[in-house]
Order: structure tokens, then sequence, then C-alpha cells
């Protein structure tokens, strides 16, 4: 699985964060999309590697501005009632 950090400009509120999400999820297949216009920031969980172009085409045609993208390997936490 990934992690795919995408810093943009202009997201504004939490609307802005929806068409983001939105787009994002009918151009990729992912496990979850996480957008928040306080920080810029989507977190973008895929179990495939999420092609960057792609990405920064889609949030582009919503009016939005990509400044970076970072994929890094990502693991799901596991729950566990006993910690050890």
């Amino acid at each position: 699985m990934y992690k795919t950090i995408v810093k943009s400009e202009g997201m504004m509120c939490q609307m802005c964060e929806k068409h983001v999400n939105n787009a994002i999820s009918r151009a990729l297949v992912t496990e979850s999309i996480k957008s928040s216009f306080k920080t810029g920031e989507t977190e973008i969980i895929s179990k495939t590697l999420p092609d960057e172009n792609k990405i920064r085409e889609v949030i582009d045609a919503e009016g939005y501005k990509v400044i970076s993208v970072v994929t890094e390997p990502y693991e799901k936490k596991k729950f566990s009632l006993f910690r050890k």
C-alpha cells in the first residue's frame, strides 16, 4: 500500500476539500482520501502506486495548484486491545 501527500494551493473551505476528494476518487482507485483546506494537504491511501501526473492533472482541472506530490510505502495500523 502507498500513502501519497499532495500539497496544493487554493482550497478555501470544506466544499473545496470535497471537490478535490471527488475528483481524485473518480480518476484513481483509492482506499481513502482526506483533504484539509487548513493545511493545503490531501492524503491518498492506495493499494497501487498512484500516477503523479494524473493526480496533478485532476487537481489542476478543479482549479487548484499542486505544489508537491510525495508517495511513500504505507502499512495499515493494526488494532490491538493488548498493546505490547
